[in-house]
């Protein structure tokens, strides 16, 4: 399948996301009581308590909210060669970047063979962001609103997916795949666990938005993987 579809058809993405607040006690009382209910769900112990949980609240379209959203493109030299283009949507006003988001979608992938793709996506980023633009009482792109359209009508392309082959008995991480693909990652000072304290407690976005361009990168580059093609090299990577 992908070796059908021309890659400056796909746009590659990543989103990182942290708490709607800082802290458990910032909430409103009636978030509040419906955090706790969720945090019943999630407790293994009795030692954990709403409040210690409050840091996973950012996975969470209705307790979190999106910080950054990157983005990556492939485009074609004037030798033929393929090079990503890199782009990061990124603001303390989820509203104002998911409003750009949404403009890019409809101005430049609004087409029948434009694509989304993603690193669990299907379970995470895109209905993440549909959840977020519909909360921000925003209009869903046409590439994000799957109501109506039968499978193969979705214009979503997950890499999990694709490397589970129709076994869902586990979850693969982008960091695993692109061990055993050889695919060069350069070593962070953050993991995913940490978003939410770089950005709270650290107010770094900079930071965050670094190390989620890194990410949709070791996309683009196991799409290539899977296609059994050469990767994009470090000075083919443009950033906009």
């Amino acid at each position: 399948m992908l070796d059908n579809i021309q890659l400056e058809n796909i746009l590659f993405l990543d989103i990182e996301t942290v708490p709607n607040n800082s802290k458990y006690n910032e909430l409103n009382e009636g978030i509040k009581k419906l955090w706790d209910k969720k945090a019943k769900h999630l407790s293994n112990s009795d030692e954990e308590t709403p409040e210690s949980l409050y840091q996973r609240a950012g996975i969470y379209a209705e307790f979190g909210k999106i910080i950054c959203i990157s983005i990556g493109i492939f485009r074609k030299d004037e030798n033929g060669k393929y090079k990503i283009r890199i782009k990061s949507f990124y603001s303390h006003n989820e509203k104002e970047l998911l409003t750009n988001f949404i403009e890019l979608l409809n101005n430049k992938f609004n087409k029948a063979e434009h694509l989304l793709c993603a690193h669990n996506g299907k379970e995470f980023d895109f209905p993440y962001i549909a959840r977020r633009i519909l909360i921000n009482r925003l209009k869903l792109p046409v590439i994000l609103d799957n109501a109506g359209k039968k499978p193969w009508e979705i214009k979503h392309l997950d890499t999990l997916e694709l490397w589970k082959f129709g076994d869902y008995k586990s979850y693969t991480s982008l960091e695993l795949l692109c061990c055993i693909f050889n695919i060069p990652t350069p070593k962070d000072d953050i993991d995913g666990s940490q978003v939410g304290k770089v950005y709270w407690e650290d107010n770094d976005l900079e930071r965050i938005v670094t190390y989620c361009q890194k990410d949709v990168i070791s996309i683009a580059q196991l799409v290539l993987s899977y296609r059994g093609e050469a990767l994009i090299v470090d000075e083919n990577i443009e950033y906009s």
